[in-house]
């Protein structure tokens, strides 16, 4: 197969520059698309040429595939890259592809379909030997059966949306009178999120941890895995802090966990980029729960430990290409975490917020990555997740890294808009963090701790860094000619094809 040399991504915000970035350094020219609420975005302006693609809302952009397939032919694209979110586990889209002659940065539709669905990735791990958590293996649609089952299976049970993700169609039962009302809800969001019912039902492992293993596969049958990142600090199912090395990790149960998700990758012919993501128990235990068939939030703080371009190695092994990785060779170097900023409240239950980033000062410094995508003045829309940035650091050690996590997260100041960025600094004070010893249940286990509203101190600090940030600003307003200071934005700009339909 010859080299890509163009390539779509079909979506938006930091994963979008993200992906840019490594096209740049492999010389291949980048397309965006963009909806109205994007129009200033700066991944509009990073990438070769971008097109308008519709109105704001999802469905009328970022999830029209037709649309999407007909920019990627009208620019010559040979390829799309989905990111994550959107259209990146969705295997109609991949087949369009297919059927377009355009290459899909991901698996083939048939994987994508098999492990998309819960109840048949389920059924297609325990064919192949690999251990899942106890449950159904069909969707439960009976209300007299649902309830006989639950009680073979024992309480607590976790029903779960076989064609859900993000917490969305999922209820946790931990007594008999609050299964069917629970079924019944599960369903209904199912259905709402998903446009399907399907609900089955799990045993619930108390005390969790979720662990998450990154795959790489080629075309040629060759995977590897490239270790595996703790992802229980989570609120809502949806995950807050990512680090790798997980602290509750053995070098024997690395060894083996990481050889049973190369052969979950192997039962189903992968090819890309992916993760097998697992519950372990208090006893080092472990089951499959689901696959990734896609790039993670968090891949970052892997390539931070391994030194491996994880979008790269999509690139390389879309376009046929043997995985230059042996797994012998294949290590881990100091530690890294990656907190995830939001823009919401934290003291008011979390609510997303839109509105304009009036200023923004990012960490640097050794050891500190950020992957962002808003600017001073940029409108954060309603319409999108809630996510700004990653921020992701390292160190030579765990401890280090936490160190070095706070003081990232002291530095790291916006205004205009309220952010996670408090509460994460919570997090990496609380004692259950610092020692490793967390699970699932972090939160909830440290609500007292992470609602602290005391903040007078750190707020007063911040007031004073922001009015000497404000005032460097100003000074180098007057230093430098405003034509060689443009904002790194409209820089962009300039290199950029605009096109509209």
């Amino acid at each position: 197969m010859k080299p890509i040399r163009k390539i779509l991504i079909a979506n938006r915000g930091e994963i979008a520059i993200r992906i840019m970035r490594t096209c740049r350094e492999m010389d291949i020219e980048t397309v965006a698309v963009y909806s109205e609420a994007d129009r200033t975005s700066l991944h509009v302006r990073y990438a070769h040429e971008a097109y308008y693609i519709g109105k704001s809302p999802s469905p009328e952009s970022y999830l029209n595939m037709d649309r999407i397939i007909e920019v990627a032919r009208r620019s010559g694209a040979d390829a799309i890259h989905p990111g994550y979110g959107f259209l990146s586990e969705n295997a109609l889209f991949s087949q369009k592809c297919r059927e377009a002659g355009i290459i899909f940065i991901g698996p083939s539709p048939e994987v994508i379909r098999t492990m998309g669905d819960k109840i048949s990735a389920r059924e297609t791990m325990m064919k192949a030997g690999i251990p899942v958590v106890p449950g159904t293996m069909k969707a439960i649609q009976d209300e007299e059966e649902a309830m006989r089952l639950i009680r073979e299976i024992g309480f607590p049970v976790m029903l779960k949306a076989s064609a859900g993700g993000g917490g969305k169609g999922m209820r946790l039962v931990h007594h008999p009178e609050d299964a069917l009302p629970a079924l019944r809800a599960a369903r209904s969001e199912a259905l709402a999120a998903f446009g399907d019912d399907s609900v089955y039902i799990e045993k619930y492992i108390t005390s969790p941890h979720h662990i998450e293993f990154q795959i790489l596969m080629n075309n040629h049958g060759n995977a590897v895995h490239l270790f595996e990142r703790e992802c229980s600090i989570q609120r809502r199912h949806q995950k807050m802090v990512e680090e790798t090395p997980s602290p509750l990790m053995t070098p024997a149960l690395q060894e083996e966990m990481g050889k049973v998700a190369v052969n979950a990758a192997k039962a189903v012919s992968y090819s890309g980029a992916g993760t097998i993501e697992f519950l372990v128990d208090d006893q080092l235990n472990f089951y499959f729960l689901e696959m990734n068939t896609r790039l993670q939030v968090e891949h970052p703080i892997t390539e931070r430990v391994t030194g491996i371009d994880l979008v790269k190695m999509q690139i390389l092994i879309a376009q046929g290409e043997k995985l230059p990785l042996l797994q012998e060779n294949l290590t881990q170097s100091g530690h890294a975490i990656e907190c995830r900023i939001y823009a919401e409240d934290p003291d008011n239950n979390f609510m997303p917020g839109a509105g304009k980033i009036s200023r923004i000062a990012e960490p640097m410094g050794l050891g500190i990555r950020t992957d962002g995508y808003v600017y001073e003045g940029y409108e954060i829309p309603i319409y999108y997740d809630s996510m700004i940035s990653k921020l992701i650091v390292w160190g030579n050690t765990r401890d280090e890294a936490i160190k070095r996590m706070k003081r990232a997260l002291y530095e790291y100041k916006i205004t205009g808009v309220k952010t996670s960025i408090k509460y994460l600094e919570r997090i990496m004070d609380c004692q259950d963090f610092i020692e490793g010893r967390y699970n699932t249940h972090f939160i909830e286990n440290n609500r007292e701790h992470l609602t602290d509203n005391n903040d007078c101190a750190h707020s007063c600090e911040d007031m004073v860094v922001i009015a000497a940030y404000i005032d460097y600003r100003e000074k180098l307003g007057r230093v430098f000619d405003t034509k060689e200071f443009l904002p790194l934005q409209n820089r962009w700009k300039k290199t950029t094809h605009i096109h509209h339909f």
